[in-house]
């Protein structure tokens, strides 16, 4: 049987470092008489034998041995933790802080792997986690606080002066000689700087609910908000944490990149802001330089740009569309956007108690004016050419959100003589036609450059029920080709080495894969030995539908026109190029062109098979006259071949085949100048209800054409697909108006110029045949048939129009000549016969 008391406790071998020294011999007890107490310390919280405090007793049934006798003048201090060293105490699995007492000890079950009692394991515990917390403290708190204090003495921020002396300025466009064009102010006109009275508080409250909510009690930035724009972040959400100074400070400074350096400034200049201005100034600024859309930037301007209102006139309704307006200014005339937006200002205005619930229930959406009346156009630049130009300018780092910011000169590509007239041609072209659908565009480039010499696209705005609108731009709206389409054809025969002598069956009524294709008109068609250059000069569609279905096939004629400028909806364009199938021979179907890249396209004929990339800006200057943009020379590339002779020489021999048509149209190149060029029509889809004649009119027409200095496309249609009709019910043709617009153009243009010829090439293909016998000159006098009830025909809406009238007779090519004999142009000869220039078209 064991006895607890038989060892020591607890149960180890004893330290022989612990024992009491041994005593010298005294004495028997009987012979000391009374001893004094002994003397060292003694543990508080009781007599001898108790536990000390925070110690546990021993265990029930295990009885205490007494510690070894030890003298007492040996205890005069305690071991202090930390102090002792003992390997083989530590060992042990005991530490303490002194003598053993007969209650302390510990189960062996309570020690940890290392020995430490609970105790002192809770001690360590709270000894890193204050440890923790200094650092935390340190590195998040101390540190930033640190450098937040000496980014806050080291930045500034800017006055709401000084930034909109950068923002909201007029640009002014001037013409390639650099006379003034006009300025494109600003919708609502330029930006005024209202002061804090001049702004009411309604418009204040809306924006300040909106956007920012705390503003007025905030010092700069939100710490909620930031929370939430990190959650959001993180989480894939949306929303941001910025208050009315961050964004206040962002646009001042013009800074929106997405780093941690730029957030930290910004929130240090909000900071600072808040510590500089009142917060009344702080909300003046910042409604003084954001951006509301239309252009406007400042609420004074956006008053003016969608009310027509003085914004001490707004009303609550109208503050809270213009609030909401600040999250999407891009979107201002999308109505579901502005809707929304406007719901959610005025939710919010509620919220934060700005306006009564009877207010929000009763509150209507403004009325807006429309966006072509948000602008005072007196001494604007062309609308169409100014639009044009921005979007160029967004290409080259200029986009809309600095357009009006720079204090930008743009000096245009635009001749002020050519614009001037394109402008008098086109209108007057229309002023005495009874169809008042017709539209019209013209369009110049510069074969030479690639820059536009002019351009119209119709009139800026056009009154609808007696409301002024803004109109489209004809001049960049894509519409069939028609027959100005068989330059590509031609171009992608000739690059199979074909040439314009190879011969074709031209004759009328001539069946394709089970379709019928026919020609406009006896004047169309030619014997089963026609010449493709015959076949150009005639518009036979039945040689061209041939052509490009049996042997060019419809990719390389598609390929051909984008090699030649077309710019399609794929490479940055608005032109659609169809090559699903042989309609793209004569221009229908879904293949639509735009006459600007008709112009262009083109223009790479002139140009001798090099293509140059159509512009509308030469330079751009900012405000303090630098540089912001300048276009340089293109020198082109080859179109048609790498081999720039070879592309060369297919372009020559298009225009060869050009050449005779001018005169064939019944048109006029200008004196000593050679001219090529194409007219094309797009007949009309007869729907049920329609007039009988409605069947042969057409919808699309064109002129396209060219010089060695100039290419012109003029068009001539309505907005979509319409039975066009000219004098009484008659058809109307490329060569009835599109045509006249065409010359009256080039002979202003060119009048009193140097005479011009185009460079010789050599012919492609096999040479040309004996001359055939001449065929009398003149459009076609009949429009083709329907064949089956509202299906267009293939061969429909290609054919040239007829004979025009007025105009001085002037030479023109001989119009039996189907070629250029031996590859070159003959010399210009006076007509010996056929119609005059005055005669009256024939009898419909």
């Amino acid at each position: 049987m064991n006895d607890d008391r038989s060892r020591s406790w607890p149960d180890r071998e004893p330290d022989p470092r612990r024992q009491p020294p041994p005593t010298q011999p005294g004495p028997p007890p009987w012979a000391r008489g009374p001893q004094p107490p002994a003397a060292g310390p003694t543990r508080p919280g009781g007599p001898a034998g108790s536990p000390p405090p925070g110690r546990r007793p021993p265990p029930p049934g295990r009885r205490p041995v007494p510690p070894p006798q030890r003298e007492p003048e040996l205890m005069t201090h305690r071991i202090a933790e930390d102090d002792y060293r003992d390997p083989g105490y530590r060992d042990a699995g005991y530490r303490d802080e002194g003598p053993l007492a007969p209650d302390d000890g510990y189960p062996p079950e309570d020690l940890d792997k290392k020995g430490r009692t609970p105790a002192q394991r809770k001690k360590r515990r709270w000894k890193i986690i204050r440890r923790s917390a200094y650092a935390f403290v340190g590195l998040f708190i101390v540190i930033p606080a640190i450098a937040f204090v000496i980014t806050y003495f080291l930045v500034d921020v800017p006055s709401p002066q000084s930034v909109a002396q950068g923002q909201n300025q007029a640009v002014t466009y001037l013409y390639a000689d650099g006379s003034p064009m006009g300025k494109d102010v600003p919708p609502g006109g330029n930006r005024q700087i209202l002061t804090s009275q001049q702004i009411p508080d309604v418009v204040k409250h809306a924006v300040i609910a909106t956007e920012d909510s705390t503003f007025e009690t905030n010092s700069g930035f939100d710490v909620t908000g930031l929370l939430r724009a990190v959650f959001n972040n993180l989480t894939g959400g949306t929303g941001g944490g910025s208050t009315i100074s961050q964004q206040y400070i962002k646009k001042a400074t013009d800074n929106d990149a997405p780093t941690l350096t730029r957030k930290w400034t910004e929130l240090a200049k909000s900071f600072k802001m808040n510590q500089t201005y009142e917060k009344q100034d702080i909300i003046t600024a910042y409604l003084n330089i954001i951006y509301f859309g239309r252009g406007a930037y400042g609420v004074g301007a956006a008053s003016q740009a969608f009310f027509h209102k003085d914004v001490s006139k707004l009303d609550y309704s109208e503050a809270a569309l213009l609030a909401g307006l600040i999250q999407q200014p891009g979107r201002s005339e999308n109505p579901k956007v502005a809707q929304s937006r406007w719901t959610t200002a005025l939710d919010r205005m509620l919220a934060n108690k700005y306006i009564t619930p009877q207010q929000r229930q009763s509150a209507q959406f403004p009325d807006v004016i429309p966006l072509a009346e948000s602008k005072d156009d007196a001494n604007a630049p062309y609308k169409f050419i100014s639009e044009q130009a921005k979007a160029e300018l967004g290409q080259h780092g200029i986009g809309d959100d600095k357009y009006y910011s720079g204090g930008y000169t743009i000096q245009t590509t635009i001749d002020k003589h050519a614009q001037e007239i394109a402008t008098q041609v086109a209108t007057d072209a229309l002023k005495d036609q009874s169809d008042d659908r017709l539209l019209d565009s013209l369009v110049a480039v510069d074969p030479k450059t690639g820059g536009v010499l002019a351009y119209y696209g119709g009139p800026a705005t056009i009154d609808v029920n007696g409301k002024k609108q803004g109109a489209r731009d004809w001049a960049n709206t894509p519409q069939n080709p028609g027959s100005s389409m068989k330059a590509f054809d031609l171009t992608a025969f000739l690059k199979m080495g074909k040439g314009i002598n190879e011969t074709f069956d031209g004759s009328n009524n001539r069946v394709f894969d089970g379709r019928k294709v026919r020609n406009a008109g006896p004047s169309s068609s030619c014997d089963g030995q026609c010449t493709v250059a015959e076949a150009m000069k005639r518009s036979a569609n039945t040689v061209f539908y041939d052509m490009v279905l049996n042997q060019t096939h419809p990719g390389p004629v598609g390929q051909a026109a984008q090699d030649a400028g077309v710019k399609t909806k794929d490479n940055g364009g608005k032109s659609e190029i169809s090559t699903a199938d042989a309609n793209i021979a004569l221009g229908g179907g879904n293949t639509r062109i735009t006459p600007a890249d008709m112009a262009s396209a083109y223009a790479t004929f002139a140009a001798n098979g090099v293509q140059r990339d159509r512009h509308f800006v030469q330079k751009v200057t900012n405000s303090q006259n630098e540089v912001a943009y300048e276009a340089q020379p293109s020198p082109g590339k080859p179109a048609f071949d790498s081999d720039a002779d070879k592309s060369k020489q297919i372009a020559g021999n298009v225009t060869m085949a050009l050449g005779p048509v001018i005169d064939f149209s019944h048109l006029k190149c200008p004196s000593g100048h050679d001219c090529a060029g194409k007219t094309g029509t797009q007949q009309h889809t007869p729907r049920p209800g329609e007039p009988a004649w409605a069947a042969n009119a057409n919808a699309q027409t064109w002129m396209v054409g060219y010089t060695p200095s100039v290419s012109v496309a003029a068009w001539v249609g309505a907005d979509g697909d319409q039975a066009l009709h000219g004098s009484g019910t008659s058809p109307i043709y490329g060569s009835t108006i599109a045509g006249p617009m065409w010359q009256k153009f080039l002979d202003a243009y060119l009048k009193g110029k140097p005479g011009e010829k185009f460079d010789q090439v050599s012919l492609i293909g096999v040479q040309a045949p004996p001359p055939s016998q001449d065929q009398s000159a003149g459009d076609e006098q009949q429009p083709p048939t329907q064949t089956n009830g509202n299906e267009p025909d293939p061969g429909n809406g290609n054919e040239h129009g007829g004979p025009i009238t007025g105009g001085p007779s002037q030479p023109h090519w001989p119009s039996g000549l189907p070629h250029w004999p031996s590859g070159k142009p003959s010399s210009h000869n006076p007509p010996t016969g056929g119609p005059s220039t005055g005669e009256s078209p024939p009898p419909q």
